[in-house]
């Protein structure tokens, strides 16, 4: 379906609106409950490369700029 049409069918669906609330009702997208993007950083935001461990709720990333701030020590 390209944009036009798209926007052309939703410009329709708004005219009725029973049939726009049925049409929300089955095109939402579902809920997550599992999965990658259910976490997110508490600092950045980003849902990859997440560090639960813990109870840090960090991505790697800012994990690695303030672990000497949070006490963590670099071994090797």
């Amino acid at each position: 379906m390209t944009t036009s049409d798209w926007q052309k069918a939703f410009k329709q669906l708004k005219v009725k609106p029973t049939k726009l609330q049925k049409y929300m009702k089955h095109n939402a997208p579902k809920k997550r409950s599992t999965g990658q993007t259910t976490v997110k950083c508490q600092r950045c935001g980003q849902h990859r490369g997440h560090n639960n461990k813990y109870g840090l709720d960090l991505c790697r990333q800012c994990f690695r700029q303030i672990a000497q701030k949070i006490g963590f020590k670099k071994y090797g």
